[in-house]
Order: C-alpha cells, then structure tokens, then sequence
C-alpha cells in the first residue's frame, strides 16, 4: 500500500522538511505531518500535527488575546456621579445636598463626591444630546425659518405690524385636553363658566362643581397654568418685580374691576371641539344588537395675563372719548326762508 502525497508537498525543498523533523522529537519521518486519518465527520489531521514542541511554550501574540478578551468580559467601570445633583448643562440651580434625619434634624451638607474628567464629560454630552432633541428638533426647518423672517423685516424696513408688537410685549399660552368621553353641549356649560375668569378661580368653580365632566376640567386646568408659567413665563410678576400699580379697568360686559397684578392669569378664551364617536353594542330581544355611540369631545383654553384687559380697557376708553355726538340734523339757524308758501 502506497501513502498518496500531493505533489505541492513533494515539491516543498529538504530543508523545509529537515526543519520540521528538528522541531518535533516524536516525528521520525518527514512524511508524518502530512498523514492524514479518516473519522466519522470527515478527514482531519493527526493529533501529533497540533502538538507544539516543549521547547517553544510561549505565545505572546495568544497572550495578549486572552488579556484582552478577560479585559473586556469583566464589569465596565461605572462613571461615579454625585447622587442627587443636576448635570452641568442644566438652566436649573443646583440646591445644597442636605440630609435628614428620622427625627426631624436637619444634619450637616456633604460634600458631592468628585466625578472623574471623562465621566463629566460623558454626562455633558449625553444630556446635550438629549436636550438638542426637545429643543431644536429641526435645525434645517429652523434655518430655513430665520431666513424667512430676515428677508421680511429687510422688506418690511423693520417696522413690525400691531400684532407682532403684541406678541412681542403681552404674553399667551394656548392648550387643549385630549378627548373626553362626554358630548359638546355637556362641556359647552362648563366651558362658559370658567370664560373670562381668573385661573385661580375658574380651578375653584371645577373643584365644586357638581358636574361628571368637570373633573377632567379641572386636570385640563392645572395642567395649561403649568405650562403656561414654565414656557411661557407668565402669573411671575411677584418674583421679577413686574406686578405694576392697582389699576381700575371696565369689562366687555361693562364691570369695573381692579387688578393689582398685571402677570395674573386669567381665561381668555374656552372653547370645546367634536371628537370621534365610540361604538358600544347593546343587546336587545329577538336576537337584535343596537349599536350605541358614545361622543368624545376636547376642551380648549387660551391664557393671557392681566395686561392684555388692561389694554383693552384703554382702548375702548380711549374710543369712547374720541366718538363724536351724532345728531340727526345740522345745528344752524335757518335762512334765506319765506314765511308762506308761493303757492
């Protein structure tokens, strides 16, 4: 029986082969290496192909893999953060760190433990990206805005028309609750009852008012003062000093009323909106099915500050002073008349 040697292998030169039979104390002949042996998945080589010389024991290459591989399957270092502090890119002001007790004593301040460069770095980062997101969501769109605008006042010689004047100075803050399961004429009365009140106020009519709808209301309430003074800055006079003198003014219904803040909030507007119907079956007799239709209807609410009332109330005083009295006939003596017909 012949061994079959291919003959890329029989080319191989001698030293190559002298080399190998060196290297391995157990092969006795050039041609061991190469043997091969069949098992039941295939043909693979001899075990004694895989065995290293005792001499070479030392892999540096295979060391520094396994030091990278343990290196990465251990526990990532954590970035350790103060507990209880704001990131650094944030408008808020960070408030003392204080502690306190079961007793009701207020301990000592601690000190924040002192993050690592990389990990404040990382955290400012993060945060910016997440801002960036809720903050400018479209920069082209926003780009694209500006220009818009530049080009119009550069027409416009900078002069801005009475509206953007106004939303320039008085401030305002529009909201809408999602849909409620009630019908329009229902809200429609709760709507009318907080219209041109305060915002104080209009929460205390929905806070007793007997009415199933209105305590829906009332979060839809709560929830545009909220926003109304965190976006839009508004009902702060007290805070930055902006409350001005007590003033007098006249309503649209011809009340006087006194406001002694100009930021307070009051509503504007209220309005409600037709919303889709939901479908319920009912089962009736005889194997028949009704189908009921539940309405859903949204409330809409338009904040604005005292200000704006005051305005108005100058304007229509303002307009009543300047109206002229309208006669029917021209006050003058009359003339160049007869004292009987020529008839």
């Amino acid at each position: 029986m012949s061994v079959r040697i291919p003959s890329k292998r029989l080319a191989q030169s001698a030293a190559a082969l002298n080399g190998l039979t060196k290297s391995s104390s157990t092969i006795t002949s050039p041609l061991f290496p190469y043997l091969c042996r069949r098992t039941v998945l295939g043909i693979s080589k001899s075990k004694q192909q895989n065995q290293s010389s005792p001499g070479d024991t030392s892999n540096p290459i295979l060391e520094e893999y396994l030091k990278k591989k343990n290196e990465r399957s251990g526990p990532m270092p954590r970035p350790v953060i103060p507990s209880g502090t704001l990131p650094q890119t944030s408008i808020f002001d960070e408030a003392p760190i204080e502690k306190r007790s079961g007793k009701g004593k207020w301990l000592e301040q601690e000190k924040p433990v002192e993050s690592t460069p990389s990990a404040t770095e990382r955290n400012v980062t993060l945060d910016k990206e997440l801002m960036a997101a809720r903050l400018d969501p479209d920069p082209q769109g926003r780009r694209l805005w500006e220009r818009k605008m530049v080009i119009r006042s550069i027409r416009r010689r900078g002069r801005l028309s009475k509206s953007q004047l106004l939303k320039r100075t008085e401030r305002e803050s529009a909201f809408t609750s999602p849909f409620l399961p009630t019908s329009i004429k229902k809200l429609t009365k709760l709507a009318n009852q907080i219209a041109g009140k305060p915002i104080d106020e209009a929460i205390v009519q929905m806070q007793f008012s007997k009415k199933k709808a209105a305590k829906d209301v009332l979060k839809a309430l709560n929830v545009a003062r909220d926003k109304a003074i965190t976006e839009r800055g508004m009902g702060l006079g007290k805070v930055e000093g902006r409350t001005g003198e007590p003033v007098q003014i006249e309503l649209k219904d011809g009340k006087k009323k006194i406001i002694t803040d100009r930021t307070s909030i009051y509503v504007d507007q209220a309005w409600v909106g037709r919303g889709s119907y939901t479908g319920e079956l009912e089962y009736r007799a005889m194997g028949r099915t009704y189908v009921l239709k539940h309405p859903t209807t949204s409330i809409s609410v338009l904040l604005k500050e005292e200000a704006t009332r005051v305005r108005l109330s100058e304007e229509r005083k303002k307009k009543r002073d300047n109206r002229k009295l309208w006669v029917q006939l021209p006050d003058r003596p009359v003339t160049a008349q007869r004292q009987y017909c020529l008839w």
